[in-house]
């Protein structure tokens, strides 16, 4: 018997499939070993010596791997075919060395980049012993990143509060957005205008000119940059008579793109199927892990972790022969294309991300698979087909114009691009971030030298420059791997590292920089320079390469790296609170404090008149303040759409029954509503302002009704006791007697009617003491192919979830529960129940407690304590003064962090 060793588990009941009777296969879930989360699991002083700690949720696995091994002829790593998957292996093998499971059995090393039949008995018939060097260049990745992580947060946490943490691939990535965002707000606008001739040919076919020169001058984009300079142009070509003076026809030939790698899949799947980076990456793997297709399981893509862009001549020669069944032979070219990447530091030690068969169209497939599965299929199979096409032919056509005016002779140009052949663009066009101006379609009529031409209009139009776009997902994506920065496996886990920590956050498909993330880069450009420099990091990424290549010792670029970068965190020892915030202060100055309208110092403060704002730091994090303090309280939050200003806040009106003013003000704990200043030492009414809700977008109106809640919504139809809407410390609520109902999103804390405070009440109520009763449905997913019994996915209150029998999983962050598939679903399921052996049994026919009881432990011990508090509320009339009198604190949210196979950097 052999013992053949993969991540996942699909993985493995795939391959099981393939080898059959001899073989035993076991996933190992990821990796199964880590550097502990505390200070000294990289030691510089002891020759930067790791310890490592078997991961809790995989000491079951272990076990169970090596009873197996101790009674195994041999040995089989599977891993996937990179320095991640070299490294599991490694992991693996050191344990069952630890656990003296191996005796005489001979250990083998397999790769293959397709989870096909044939690549994987191909791969056994091709045994290797672990790439040391493979294995080497992860250690040092992961050293310095633990060293980085772990050397650079303190000092993070020190000198400014309420950083979360910096990274060494991570802060590199973080800067490229914040970068972005200052050039946005130092861009200085400029007017300029374009001239347009609408001009006839005698055949009276109709085309648009563009003015490029005038007496002799070249006229460029932005040459003319006021209305009085347009209209004179516009006065001049009037008067002007007009005749071609040459017309040129070019052929062009425009190329098709290469198969996909990481990046670029990552690129064109947010373009056009709007998938972020990691969701991108979830389905691809199961894509490649293998699907049931016909009753047969099969990986449908290559290996999706790579930067090489080249296919195996059999992919080519299969793909070459779908092209002339389906397209034609004129579609065809005579020779395979073969493509190299223009990548910087690119690695092509594997395929391109292409399909295992060709030949397996995406119609065929798509009723196998889930959405967005078969759209990213098609996606692959779509650029990997078009890679090996014909060119596109086409022609360009350049009619060069000339207009005389009295004495003065202007010039024009009009382009226009006809496709002759279509050749690959029949199939495929890549998308763009932005979006030019397109000729392709624009055609120019049959014209030629010394024609005279009717004018029909001219057409001046005013433009304005505009900044540079900020970055989408994608094209970060794309400038991080120009440069050199990460590699294709780390991406995805930067970009969720990035907005799990509020760092950043995605507006309308574009990265927006917090104030958070806009600090954090500050401080590291100020103090760290070199370690956010991009020509450092992507040098770093060429070191670590070499290592890949057996070429450099490991341990001397750790020595390297961190001699001058202890020496650096040294140097920040002595540094004070009052020099960080004026290196900040300066270099967040655009941010800070934009221009004013009317020109006035935007420093001056406006409460006392005479003193100084600037950037201060507390305890909660950083803020604006006066220069007079204690004098002069006057602070506000670093910036905010809609949220007060000047002293703190802002004035919405008068209210009419009181007389009292009403604000809007920023806290500590956030925005919220004020009404007067209090009397008799008695607090004023405040409240929080719903979820979703902008300061922007407050006015006196919603203030009064906000600052009235609680309010009654109506009597309920059972008792006649009167149900309340209000907004307390967990957020807007409706409350019966003693039961607390937590409003949905979607609902309107001011609108809300009776029935559907009736029907949140009865939910809430059905859930019985603690909200324990029976757990929503939920939608089924279908049996578990092993145990049996349903697999069904739920909301919860913290978060959605998996359930099988007694066992519950949350989903991470990043997995969607509207696709969420059975095989995925399993995966999660199956690894929970290893850390609960007890509760890994089949279900019962019956509906069991068990089954009904909603989350997993975690997620159970939080709605207990949060069902308790809410016991402890007073009646209606106490919550309405204790809303009255208390600033409202943030609402709490709790997350649950989803360990992945691959480490992230």
């Amino acid at each position: 018997m052999q013992v053949v060793i993969v991540e996942s588990p699909a993985k493995a009941k795939t391959i099981n499939k393939y080898l059959g009777p001899g073989y035993e296969v076991i996933a190992s879930y990821g990796h199964v070993r880590d550097l502990p989360s505390k200070d000294g699991s990289v030691d510089p002083d002891a020759d930067f010596r790791m310890l490592w700690e078997v991961d809790p949720k995989a000491q079951k696995r272990l076990n169970e791997i090596a009873t197996a091994v101790k009674g195994a002829d041999g040995l089989i790593l599977a891993t996937d075919p990179d320095r991640e998957g070299e490294a599991i292996s490694w992991h693996v093998l050191e344990v069952l060395k630890q656990k003296k499971a191996l005796k005489d059995q001979k250990v083998e090393r397999v790769v293959f980049n397709a989870i096909t039949k044939q690549a994987v008995l191909d791969a056994m018939k091709a045994p290797r012993a672990i790439d040391v060097a493979l294995v080497d260049a992860y250690l040092a990745r992961r050293a310095l990143d633990y060293l980085v992580g772990f050397t650079l947060s303190p000092v993070l946490w020190r000198k400014l509060p309420g950083a979360r943490s910096a990274g060494r691939v991570q802060s590199v990535a973080l800067r490229l957005v914040c970068d972005r965002e200052r050039e946005i707000e130092t861009f200085v606008q400029k007017e300029y205008w374009s001239i347009l001739a609408r001009l006839a040919t005698p055949r009276a076919e109709e085309f648009e000119a563009r003015l490029t020169g005038a007496d002799g001058k070249k006229i460029t984009r932005l040459s003319v940059g006021t209305a009085e300079e347009a209209k004179a142009f516009r006065a001049a070509l009037e008067a002007a008579d007009f005749r071609v003076r040459s017309v040129e026809a070019k052929p062009m030939r425009r190329h098709p793109q290469p198969p996909f790698t990481t990046s670029t899949l990552q690129q064109e799947a947010s373009r056009k199927l709007g998938l972020a980076p990691a969701r991108t990456m979830q389905i691809a793997q199961r894509l490649y892990e293998g699907v049931d297709v016909g009753g047969e399981t099969v990986g449908l893509i290559t290996y999706m972790r790579t930067d090489g862009v080249d296919m195996a001549p059999e992919a080519v020669a299969a793909t070459r022969s779908a092209i002339g069944k389906q397209f034609g032979p004129k579609y065809l070219p005579g020779v395979p294309r073969k493509y190299t990447t223009k990548a910087k530091n690119a690695q092509e030690a594997h395929e391109a991300i292409r399909p295992t068969d060709p030949s397996r169209h995406p119609r065929e497939v798509a009723r196998h698979l889930d959405g967005e599965q078969a759209k990213l299929y098609e996606l692959i199979w779509i650029r990997t087909v078009a890679s090996q096409m014909e060119s596109a032919e086409l022609e360009r056509t350049t009619a060069d114009i000339e207009a005389k005016a009295g004495g003065r002779t202007l010039d024009l140009t009009a382009t226009g691009t006809v496709v002759k052949f279509d050749g690959f663009l029949t199939l495929y066009r890549e998308g763009k971030d932005d979006e030019d101006d397109d000729e392709e379609s624009r055609r120019l009529p049959a014209m030629s030298a010394n024609e005279k031409l009717d004018r029909r209009d001219i057409l001046t139009t005013q433009h304005f420059t505009e900044p540079p776009p900020r970055y989408s997902e994608a094209s970060l994506v794309k400038r991080m791997e120009e440069l050199g920065i990460g590699r294709p496996s780390t991406y995805a886990a930067v970009l969720a590292v990035l907005r799990d920590r509020e760092y950043v956050k995605l507006e309308k498909k574009r990265l927006v920089p917090e104030d958070k993330g806009r600090l954090v880069t500050a401080f590291l450009e100020s103090f760290f320079k070199r370690y956010v420099e991009y020509d450092f990091t992507a040098d770093l990424e060429e070191k670590l390469d070499e290592v890949s290549a057996a070429e450099l010792d490991w341990k001397e670029v750790l020595r390297a790296f961190w001699q001058n970068f202890h020496t650096a965190v040294e140097a920040t020892k002595d540094l004070r609170v009052s020099q960080v915030l004026d290196a900040l202060d300066e270099m967040l100055t655009a941010h800070i404090f934009p221009p004013t309208q009317d020109g006035s110092d935007p420093r001056l403060c406006p409460t006392c008149g005479n003193g100084r704002l600037s950037l201060k730091m507390g305890k909660f994090g950083a803020f604006i303040g006066c220069s007079n303090y204690p004098e002069c309280r006057h602070t506000r939050p670093l910036t905010g759409d809609g949220a007060p200003e000047g002293d703190g806040k802002r004035e919405l009106g008068i209210d009419p029954e009181s007389g009292e003013d009403v604000t809007i003000r920023a806290g500590r704990f956030g925005t919220y509503l004020q009404l007067g200043e209090g009397k008799d030492g008695e607090k004023p009414k405040r409240s929080s302002l719903p979820k979703g809700l902008a300061p922007a977008d407050v006015d006196l109106e919603t203030a009064l009704k906000l600052l009235a809640l609680p309010r009654e919504v109506g009597k309920h139809p059972e008792d006649g006791e009167p149900i309340l809407a209000g907004i307390g410390r967990y957020g807007p609520y409706v409350q019966h007697g003693r039961t607390y109902a937590n409003i949905e999103d979607g609902d309107d804390i001011l609108a809300i009617g009776l029935n559907r405070a009736v029907v949140l009440i009865a939910e809430k109520q059905s859930k019985g003491r603690g909200g324990r009763g029976a757990a929503t449905p939920g939608r089924t997913l279908g049996d578990h192919p092993t145990l049996g019994g349903p697999v069904t996915v739920r909301p919860g209150r913290f978060g959605p979830y998996v359930n099988h029998g007694k066992v519950n999983a949350t989903l991470p962050k990043s997995v969607d529960p509207e696709a969420l598939t059975l095989a995925e679903a399993v995966t999660l399921i199956d690894a929970k129940a290893a850390l609960s052996p007890s509760k890994a049994k089949a279900p019962r026919k019956t509906a069991t407690k068990a089954a009904a009881s909603g989350e997993d432990a975690p997620a159970k011990t939080a709605t207990k304590t949060a069902t308790k508090t809410a016991a402890k509320k007073p009646a209606a009339k106490s919550a309405a003064k204790k809303t009255a009198t208390k600033q409202p604190a943030a609402k709490k949210t709790t997350k649950t962090a989803s360990k992945g196979p691959k480490a992230a950097e």
